[in-house]
This record gives C-alpha cells, sequence and structure tokens, in this order.
C-alpha cells in the first residue's frame, strides 16, 4: 500500500521555501486569467501541476512539497488546507518524495487479466524491493500501483512521467527500465510494434483499400404535373 501521508505535515528533506520562477510565475498569471473574478482558486490544479514540474527541474523529483503548496495557497488567495485537500484528493499529485522516474503500475482486472503482476515485480525489484511509496538508494525508482489508467486494450500499462508504455510484460518492463537507468527516453505507446489500439495480430477486416466508385449523379425527379 502506498503511504500519502498529510501534506500538512513537511518530508524531511523537501525545501523549507518555495518561489515559481519567472517564467513559470508568468504562466500562472494566464492560467488564472482563464476564470472570472473571484474564482481564481479554480486554477489550483493547474498551479500545483505547475509546482509539480518545477520541482523536477530543480531536483529531479515530480513532488509538491509543503512549501510549493503553500506558495501556490498565497498566490491565489486560498487557506493552505484547501490547496492540501486538493493535492491529497487526487492521485496524479505526489505530496512526498518520488523516484527520478516514479512507476506507476496499474493492476485493475483488465491489465492483472494481461499479467501486470510480472510488470509490478519487475518494477519493484529496479526499486531494490524498498516498500511502494518510497524511493530507491540510488534515486532512481519508486514504485505504486495504480488505479485503471483508461487503457484497457493496450493492457498491462506502466505510466512513468508524461508517458504511458502500453502491452507489457515482464521481460519487456526490464528493458524498459533499463533503459531509463541508462538515461534514454524509450519510444511511449505499444511496446510490441502494434499501431496504437489496432488488433494485437493485425487487422482482420478491411485488408485492402476498396476500388474507387465513380460519381453517378441521380436524374432528377420530375416534377409533378399541375392538379396532380
Amino acid at each position: 500500500m502506498t503511504d500519502r501521508s498529510s501534506p500538512a505535515s513537511a518530508y524531511d528533506g523537501g525545501p523549507e521555501s518555495f518561489a515559481f520562477t519567472e517564467a513559470n510565475r508568468k504562466y500562472a498569471e494566464k492560467q488564472i486569467a482563464k476564470y472570472p473574478e473571484g474564482k481564481q482558486a479554480s486554477a489550483v490544479k493547474g498551479l500545483l501541476d505547475l509546482a509539480m514540474r518545477q520541482m523536477e527541474a530543480e531536483t529531479g523529483a515530480r513532488w509538491l512539497p509543503r512549501a510549493a503548496m503553500d506558495h501556490v495557497a498565497g498566490i491565489l488567495g486560498m487557506a493552505p488546507i484547501r490547496v492540501y485537500e486538493v493535492a491529497s484528493f487526487y492521485t496524479m499529485f505526489k505530496t512526498r518524495p518520488v523516484g527520478r522516474h516514479h512507476l506507476q503500475v496499474c493492476t485493475t482486472t483488465p491489465c492483472w487479466l494481461r499479467g501486470s503482476d510480472a510488470v509490478l515485480h519487475a518494477c519493484r525489484l529496479a526499486a531494490g524491493n524498498v516498500p511502494d511509496g518510497t524511493v530507491s538508494a540510488d534515486g532512481l525508482f519508486s514504485v505504486e500501483e495504480v488505479e485503471c489508467l483508461g487503457a484497457c486494450v493496450n493492457a498491462p500499462v506502466l505510466w512513468v512521467g508524461d508517458h504511458f508504455y502500453e502491452d507489457l510484460d515482464g521481460p519487456a518492463a526490464q528493458r524498459l527500465i533499463e533503459a531509463l537507468k541508462r538515461g534514454e527516453h524509450p519510444r511511449h505507446g505499444p511496446q510490441t510494434g502494434r499501431q496504437n489500439a489496432a488488433p494485437a495480430g493485425g487487422p482482420t477486416t478491411l485488408t485492402e483499400v476498396p476500388p474507387p466508385v465513380p460519381y453517378r449523379p441521380e436524374a432528377a425527379t420530375p416534377e409533378p404535373a399541375a392538379g396532380e
């Protein structure tokens, strides 16, 4: 079980202060401007995501320290607890340190039926079998079981950063992880070579391009005679 402790408690190693860079501050202002006056709190999820990405750029790990949530609360004029509530409700926000590569494995029924256990095992092995939600000794990996990622036809699915890696099995997950260790950026999507969500065995219908059908305009229907 992933440990999702209260974001109101600062984590060891988290920064004591946080502020958006000039570029991110301008981007945040654009997001806030999308909402009517008095409704700036509607931008909270966008700003929390922006804060996580700045943390990733600065530290290599995409997560939300308490200082970042407090900064967002100050910009939006929200009570900090309201920001903590959002951050702790949505699982896309990580309120504790994660690895440089946070491996989120879908284990919902379609993925489980197609072998997500082997994918999860490969991920845990890469993280040195530390408890889920904690960071491996080298800082590279952390692992989390997640619910349906909405790519069931391409199960099993592994979510890393902004990308889904699909059609995995144990060996394919191991190869992917080894590439991440080498600093490579593996191509996301299906790992079996199939095109997107097309049939795994290739097309079974419409396998040939039909010949063009010449256009034959229909004859105009004559107008009925008067009195008919």
